[in-house]
């Protein structure tokens, strides 16, 4: 899997979400490759867009349609400033990954010191997390090729995720997650209230 991070200040939430409508309308049935999308905007008015895509190729022979850069150039008048892309090719699956019935999504953004360590830890066993955080869905983790990170982290609804994190955890729980702290730096949270999403249909 391959995962694009678009992200930037919006000034048109309205209109953003048409355009996410006109792309599904118009353009999705012809972007070979399209697996699904998060996103949402936060309260401080940032759009985050997290697109999958089965490859790196795939992404890029979207960009290249001209229709796809017709719709970006009306797209990117939504915002203030540059928009931001990350691609990356390092994607990791968390629990059962994201899910379309998510009504609260955390997005987790940060540098990784170690990425070699990052991907052990992720590749252990998480009944213990899905044990003391059963409203946690799952999510998807993105690495670009410097070590940025983004983590999208679903769960069923934002007041049982802010439950879950008054929740004390087993201190072995605990442990794990200062060793995975460790491992990130610059670390900042995005709260998507409103998340929307997108899943390709099976072709």
């Amino acid at each position: 899997m391959f995962i694009q991070v678009i992200q930037g200040t919006c000034r048109d939430a309205d209109t953003v979400h048409r355009q996410m409508d006109d792309w599904r309308s118009r353009l999705e049935s012809g972007a070979a490759g399209f697996l699904g999308g998060t996103y949402g905007i936060t309260d401080d008015g940032e759009f985050i867009g997290v697109v999958r895509f089965d490859s790196k190729e795939s992404a890029e022979r979207n960009s290249q349609r001209p229709e796809q850069g017709e719709w970006w150039a009306e797209t990117q008048k939504c915002f203030d400033g540059a928009v931001t892309f990350h691609d990356c090719n390092d994607v990791v699956m968390m629990l059962d990954g994201g899910s379309d019935d998510a009504q609260f999504v955390q997005v987790i953004q940060g540098q990784l010191t170690d990425p070699g360590k990052f991907h052990d830890f992720m590749s252990q066993p998480m009944d213990m997390l899905h044990t003391a955080r059963p409203e946690i869905i799952g999510g998807t983790v993105a690495i670009d090729d410097k070590g940025f990170f983004t983590q999208t982290v679903a769960f069923r609804t934002e007041a049982e995720a802010r439950e879950g994190e008054r929740r004390e955890v087993p201190s072995e729980m605990q442990e794990q997650m200062a060793q995975l702290g460790e491992l990130m730096t610059d670390v900042s949270y995005h709260d998507l209230h409103h998340p929307w999403f997108e899943t390709a249909p099976a072709r």
